[in-house]
């Protein structure tokens, strides 16, 4: 006889025992989160969150007042939660289960060890730090976390089903001997916003204008271009031994950034990774995906689509992706915890930050930099 899936159970009107109640949990009783930053980032994946019917919000946390007010009137129930200036306020308050970390890049570090303290389920934004000292620091904190707790963070393509599809053609060998990966994240306009900006307080600027500096981002290459070097990272089950690369500055009128970067990793057997980043283009141009070329066929994915070319023929196959892929990240925090089956990223996601740090390293220094001088930086 088959196993009964859980939508035919209920469509069948069948009462099914999950583990969560076997071991006492009440299955009925919300997973309650509280949001740690309330800026754009965090309203949008907070309100995810909200709309899971599994959870709960319980409190909001956030520096300024007015991140604040926007959390009340663009995440469902944050109006009718406690809003708290103090992180450790919410991280105090025992009927917190989850929390989302989403807070400029340099602060993910030091939040995230004050999370792993409080002894909840953690989803924090990506990258894991904006320079290797806290990554090592993020890495370090993960380690002594309950192993009953789920530590999740933002890399959302590993939860699509679109991205599974396709690492999964490349595990059964269907690319044959894997040569070559890029990582394109061409992205429009970014380099020429803000040109000009009002006055403000230098402690004010370091947290509401975090994206333009390399000390509180890590410069986009680590911001924004993990995402695409996290997947390279996974397709190839390691991290690469060292890196060259170049970038620099044509247009950004703003903070110290680069706006372009072309960095090649090595990993083991040779393997090649490519990186092309660049904020130059005009909005609203986009282009970001990754392929993947081997002997037998290549792969392309994207958060729209994944699609695969064999060898020697003509035409190749395109599969169009179900919705944002964020959405199954989130959901797939939030069933983990329900069915008591943890998981952490920690190292992966150290190890996708890391990636992209080595590359600006070396983009900088001009020469190859291994993967062993990088994290002398952290010393």
């Amino acid at each position: 006889m088959s196993a009964v899936t859980r939508r035919q159970a209920i469509t069948a009107g069948l009462t099914i025992v999950t583990p969560a109640i076997a071991f006492g949990y009440q299955a009925n009783s919300a997973i309650s989160f509280g949001i740690i930053g309330t800026g754009g980032r965090g309203r949008y994946v907070g309100g995810l969150m909200a709309k899971d019917p599994r959870a709960r919000l319980g409190m909001i946390c956030d520096l300024y007042g007015d991140r604040l007010d926007l959390a009340k009137t663009q995440i469902p129930t944050a109006a009718n939660v406690p809003a708290t200036k103090d992180l450790n306020e919410l991280l105090a308050d025992k009927s917190i289960d989850a929390v989302l970390i989403a807070t400029p890049v340099f602060l993910h570090p030091e939040h995230f060890e004050a999370a792993a303290r409080s002894n909840k389920h953690i989803y924090c934004e990506k990258p894991a730090g904006a320079d290797v000292q806290g990554v090592l620091r993020l890495a370090k904190a993960a380690e002594s976390i309950d192993k009953s707790k789920t530590v999740a963070f933002g890399f959302q393509q590993r939860f699509s089903p679109e991205y599974l599809a396709a690492l999964k053609m490349l595990r059964y060998g269907m690319l044959g001997d894997l040569n070559l990966m890029i990582s394109y994240w061409i992205w429009g306009g970014n380099a020429f916003a803000g040109a000009t900006l009002p006055a403000m307080d230098p402690a004010d600027a370091r947290i509401r204008r975090w994206g333009m500096n390399k000390a509180t981002s890590g410069d986009f290459i680590v911001e924004q271009n993990c995402h695409g070097l996290d997947v390279l990272n996974w397709f190839a089950k390691a991290h690469p031994l060292k890196a060259i690369g170049d970038g620099g500055r044509k247009a950004r009128k703003n903070g110290d950034n680069n706006d372009h970067y072309n960095v090649i990793y090595e990993y083991p057997n040779g393997l090649k990774g490519w990186l092309l980043g660049t904020q130059l283009p005009p909005a609203p141009y986009w282009d970001v995906k990754e392929q993947f070329i081997g002997t037998r066929g290549a792969l392309e994915t994207t958060r729209n689509y994944y699609s695969w070319m064999e060898a020697g023929k003509k035409d190749g196959t395109k599969v169009e992706s179900k919705r944002e892929i964020t959405i199954d990240a989130v959901e797939a925090f939030f069933t983990s915890i329900v069915d008591q089956k943890p998981y952490s990223m920690a190292k992966d996601a150290a190890n996708s930050t890391l990636t992209s740090i080595l590359g600006r390293i070396a983009a900088e220094k001009r020469h190859e930099v291994t993967w062993g001088e990088m994290l002398k930086e952290g010393v």
